[in-house]
């Protein structure tokens, strides 16, 4: 007795093919979880949040519309900005920071700003447009 054989399908034409894409969906789907551009990332405080902010601890700084660092209403040099808010930090580690922008100024210089901001710690940081 002749046992049959069976044909071999192409690849094409077998569930195999379907199997293997539904697995290489599922494989990009996971990747894709991993690969997050999170950009600047903030602490917001919650929306009934009570947080006080001392007299002390506040620091008022301004960028104009020619890119200048104004801070408590005097104009000074990027690294003098950098350095005078590390200071104030150093002494008042709950420093709440508030930016007020021009706007003309490039948004590049406010990346900057918030980019120091961020390097030297600031908890507390707050940026709005002039009007």
């Amino acid at each position: 007795m002749k046992i049959p054989r069976k044909t071999n399908r192409a690849f094409a034409e077998s569930s195999a093919s379907s199997d293997i894409a539904f697995l290489l969906i599922i494989y990009f789907i996971v990747i894709a979880g991993f690969n997050v551009n999170k950009g600047f990332l903030l602490n917001l405080p919650a929306k009934d949040s009570t947080r006080l902010v001392l007299k002390d601890d506040l620091l008022r700084a301004e960028l104009d519309k020619d890119g200048r660092v104004l801070l408590q209403g005097e104009a000074i040099a990027w690294e003098e900005a950098e350095h005078e808010i590390g200071a104030a930090i150093a002494l008042h580690p709950n420093l709440a920071l508030v930016l007020t922008v021009d706007p003309e100024t490039a948004w590049q210089n406010v990346v900057s700003f918030v980019e120091m901001a961020q390097k030297l710690r600031v908890d507390s940081f707050s940026f709005a447009m002039q009007k």
